[in-house]
C-alpha cells in the first residue's frame, strides 16, 4: 500500500500503537506530524523515521487544548501545504473506581483527554483535509463497545463509545468532502498506556466474570502487537480501503466476543 507523497498527522506518536503506526505509514512513504504530549518522545519516533530515509517532524501538543491542536496543524499546513492522514489516537487510561467514588474532575479528566481531544484533533484537521479528501482513524477500545465488565473503568468505557459516536457523525457529515473516517477498537495490545492507569478500589465493582482458558482465541491468550494495529491503521489509510467509512473495526484476536 502506497502512502508517496501524503501527510499524516498522528497524536499519541511518542509510543504504543501511535508510534509504530508513524513507521509503518513513513515506510508506505508518508510524511509524519508526530504529534506528542512531550516533546522528547515525538523526537524519538522522528529520528526513527529520518534514520530510515523518511520524513517527518515533531510536534508537542496536549490533544485536549484547542490553541494547541489548532498550531499542530498550522505546522503541518506551513510545512508540507497538505494532510492526506489523521490518526487520532492519543488517549489515557485515567482513573478506574467505582462510581460513586470518581470525582468529577477525574471523570472530566478523561472525558475531555480522550473525547475532546479526538474532536479537537479532528477539527482543526479538517480544513485540510478538505483540500483533497483524505482518512481520518480514531483509535478506541473494545471497552465500551464491545466489552463492558472491567469494574471501574466508567469514565474510559464511556469516552471510547463517544468515540464511535463521533466517528459515524463525522463520517456522514464529511463524506461530500471525500474524507473517510473510521474507528479502531484494540483489545489486549502490548502498549505503555497501562502507565495512565490509577485503579482505586476496583474489586468493589467487580462483576464475577468467568473468562474461558485462552482468554484471546486467535493467540492463545497472548496480547496483540502495536504493529498488528499499524497494519490496520496502513489500510484504513490507503486507498485499499477507498469505500470503506463510518465502521468500527475490532482488532483483538476475537477475544471480546467472549468477554461482553
Amino acid at each position: 500500500m502506497n502512502l508517496e507523497g501524503k501527510v499524516a498527522l498522528i497524536t499519541g506518536a511518542g509510543s504504543g500503537i501511535g508510534k509504530a503506526a508513524a513507521l509503518k505509514l513513513a515506510r508506505a512513504g508518508a510524511r509524519i506530524g508526530a504529534l506528542d504530549h512531550t516533546a522528547e518522545n515525538a523526537e524519538k519516533t522522528v529520528k526513527r523515521i529520518t534514520a530510515g530515509g523518511g520524513q517527518a517532524i515533531a510536534l508537542e501538543a496536549d490533544i485536549s487544548d484547542p490553541a494547541a491542536m489548532e498550531a499542530a496543524v498550522q505546522r503541518l499546513r506551513d510545512e508540507w501545504g497538505r494532510l492526506d492522514v489523521v490518526l487520532a489516537n492519543a488517549g489515557i487510561n485515567g482513573v478506574w473506581a467505582p462510581i460513586e467514588e470518581l470525582t468529577a474532575e477525574e471523570w472530566n479528566k478523561t472525558l475531555t483527554v480522550n473525547l475532546t481531544g479526538t474532536f479537537l484533533t479532528v477539527k482543526y484537521a479538517i480544513p485540510l483535509l478538505k483540500e483533497r479528501g483524505g482518512s481520518v482513524i480514531i483509535t478506541a477500545s473494545v471497552n465500551g463497545t464491545r466489552i463492558f465488565s472491567n469494574a471501574g473503568a466508567s469514565a474510559y468505557s464511556s469516552s471510547k463509545a463517544g468515540q464511535v459516536a463521533f466517528t459515524k457523525m463525522a463520517a456522514l457529515e464529511l463524506a461530500k468532502h471525500k474524507i473517510r473516517v473510521n474507528v479502531i477498537c484494540p483489545g489486549a495490545i502490548e502498549t505503555a498506556i497501562e502507565d495512565s492507569t490509577e485503579k482505586r478500589h476496583i474489586e468493589d465493582a467487580q462483576e464475577p466474570v468467568e473468562f474461558p482458558e485462552g482468554a484471546i482465541p486467535l493467540t492463545d491468550g497472548a496480547p496483540g502487537a502495536a504493529d498488528q494495529v499499524a497494519d490496520l491503521v496502513l489500510f484504513l489509510a490507503s486507498d485499499a480501503s477507498s469505500h470503506i467509512s463510518g465502521t468500527e473495526v475490532w482488532i483483538d484476536g476475537a477475544s471480546s466476543l467472549l468477554q461482553g
